[in-house]
């Protein structure tokens, strides 16, 4: 009873997380207030640096509690395995790129749209898990990866609109529709790429979330100087931060932990469903309060696609989801 508690409750807060963190970040790129709008750079920045103070303190928990343990864990497997730590730069590079493409996307892709384009990363996960962990998918599986290309296909089918209003949001949206692709394939390479160190050693999966926190700060505040060094040194890292930001550097870092916790206490099938619920309410809160979304039959035909997709895939095998970084 208590795991089925936990199970459903994971599963609400994975539903919960994703979503506000999709809308929440869709309205503060689009937002219009007094001053400059918030770096999208910087916030990667802040999430990374979250992350790292979620997870050392659960590893503190983990050991009861005991600062000496503490010190002794992250001194002992992340100073004095070297080695084992750089393996980590590539994921977290990679991370720290998604990371940014993210805001760029949902700066010119509703909501509704991203969400259910960036299911594509299944697809990629799919692939680059048959390439580099040498995984066999199942019939129902790869069928379910048709389905999804085809859903996401439907979604992006141009509408009918005024000829200047289809001029510019055709330009913006390729270039949301690009932002969302280079992201699915780093998801899917970097969560791949992430388990197989995962599965080659013992260490906590927190400590690993450390070590991937660690470079992405680091990849990140260069990344963040490089390009907007300029508007950092003119008025601050934290200029235009309101609420606002604020909830969705949160949001953004606390995912990895809600998601760490579903795979621990459900199934394939279940985050599926959990998935799909996300896509739904995105696409209602997306028209009814962003009021940016305009559904037509086509996008919704390939929203339920890609929803069955899900749940197909999901279906035979239940092979577990990539270990998340938190």
């Amino acid at each position: 009873m208590a795991s089925n508690r936990l199970k459903y409750l994971s599963l609400g807060v994975l539903v919960l997380q994703t979503t506000s963190l999709v809308l929440t970040m869709r309205y503060s790129r689009t937002l219009q207030g007094e001053g400059p709008r918030y770096l999208a750079s910087s916030a990667v920045v802040l999430a990374e640096l979250l992350k790292i103070l979620a997870c050392v303190l659960l590893v503190f928990k983990e050991h009861n509690y005991s600062m000496r343990a503490l010190n002794s864990i992250l001194r002992q497997e992340i100073l004095n395995k070297p080695i084992e730590t750089l393996k980590l730069a590539i994921p977290s590079g990679i991370y720290t790129l998604q990371n940014n493409l993210l805001y760029l996307a949902l700066s010119n892709l509703d909501a509704a749209t991203y969400q259910v384009t960036y299911q594509l990363k299944i697809l990629t996960t799919a692939l680059f898990s048959v390439s580099m962990l040498g995984r066999r998918l199942g019939i129902y599986q790869w069928i379910s990866l048709l389905i999804l290309m085809a859903g996401v296909a439907l979604v992006q089918w141009p509408s009918e609109s005024a000829p200047e209003k289809e001029a510019v949001s055709a330009g913006s949206q390729l270039v949301g529709v690009a932002a969302v692709l280079v992201a699915c394939c780093s998801s899917g390479f970097a969560g791949v790429y992430f388990e197989k160190i995962l599965k080659e050693s013992k260490q906590s999966v927190w400590v690993r979330n450390i070590q991937l926190g660690m470079f992405g700060l680091v990849f990140g505040f260069f990344g963040m100087m490089a390009y907007d060094g300029a508007r950092v040194r003119e008025s601050g890292m934290f200029q235009g931060y309101n609420t606002i930001t604020w909830t969705v550097v949160v949001l953004q870092a606390l995912g990895g932990l809600v998601i760490a916790a579903v795979i621990k206490y459900a199934d394939n099938i279940l985050k599926g469903f959990a998935t799909s619920l996300s896509i739904i309410l995105s696409t209602l809160i997306s028209y009814f309060w962003l009021q940016d979304f305009d559904p037509t039959s086509v996008f919704f035909l390939g929203a339920v696609l890609v929803i069955v997709a899900t749940f197909l895939y999901g279906y035979e095998g239940k092979t577990p989801s990539n270990p998340s970084r938190a």
